[in-house]
């Protein structure tokens, strides 16, 4: 099928996808053939790049053919599909064989000679296993300072968790410590209440005691005025006894007139 049929632009994309697929097969098949460890590693980074490439219009490729996905047939549809799948797979396929390459690019041979193309096969050698080496002190290297930062910066943390903790528990000190005096004052206020309570019942017996004590000398004074009244009116009365002091009324004699 015609993919300019269905979009120019794809059409367009799937020939430069095809076009990095078939240079990528080249590629390799020259890697195959190169000795020098130099010359293997720019040739690994020219076709890495190129599969940087090929991935970039690979999504571009999907991101089309979702576009056209409500214009086109259910046929074309799945023709799509299977297009874009396969050129995925032959991508990994290239991805997996560029990282067998690499790490076989890292080995060195010792038992290879000298190269015949440039004369240096030895000296290239040397100066790749030294560059290899050198990369691995410095990614060692690397990794150590990430290590320490990462280690400083875990001590940071646990330092700054320690001063929280430290402060949470001064917190909780002084606030239990008022607590505490809150405790005591109410203790005395509950105290003091109580201590009101009994002497206003003291104070309310007292004048409960008062009262019967004035109501007492009332009746008293009451019934000394009323003996004193009943011998005023009736002097003869013998029922009634003298009081003590007071003297018997005088009996009043009229004058006859002559």
């Amino acid at each position: 099928m015609d993919l300019a049929s269905v979009n120019e632009e794809l059409a367009e994309i799937d020939g430069q996808i095809g076009d990095i697929l078939r240079a990528l097969q080249n590629g390799f098949q020259k890697l195959d053939k190169i000795k020098d460890a130099n010359r293997r590693s720019r040739q690994l980074e020219e076709l890495t790049e190129k599969m940087r490439d090929c991935k970039r219009l690979i999504k571009d490729f999907e991101r089309l053919v979702k576009d056209e996905a409500g214009s086109t047939d259910p046929e074309t549809a799945r023709m799509l599909h299977e297009r874009k799948q396969t050129m995925i797979k032959e991508l990994n396929s290239y991805v997996a064989l560029k990282k067998q390459h690499a790490s076989e690019n890292k080995r060195v041979d010792l038992f290879d000679g000298p190269s015949v193309e440039d004369g240096f096969g030895e000296e290239n050698v040397l100066l790749a296993s030294n560059m290899a080496n050198q990369q691995l002190m410095d990614h060692g290297n690397q990794m150590m300072d990430e290590t320490d930062q990462a280690i400083a910066r875990s001590k940071q943390t646990v330092q700054e968790t320690i001063n929280v903790g430290t402060e949470t528990a001064a917190a909780l000190k002084s606030q239990t410590e008022q607590m505490s005096r809150v405790v005591n004052e109410l203790d005395s206020i509950h105290f003091s209440i109580k201590k009101a309570s009994q002497m206003v019942k003291e104070i309310g017996r007292q004048v409960a005691t008062d009262r019967c004590i004035m109501a007492l000398l009332f009746l008293i004074v009451a019934g000394v005025i009323a003996i004193i009244v009943v011998k005023i009116v009736n002097p003869h009365n013998k029922d009634i006894r003298d009081i003590p002091g007071l003297a018997p009324p005088v009996s009043r004699r009229l004058l006859s007139i002559v």
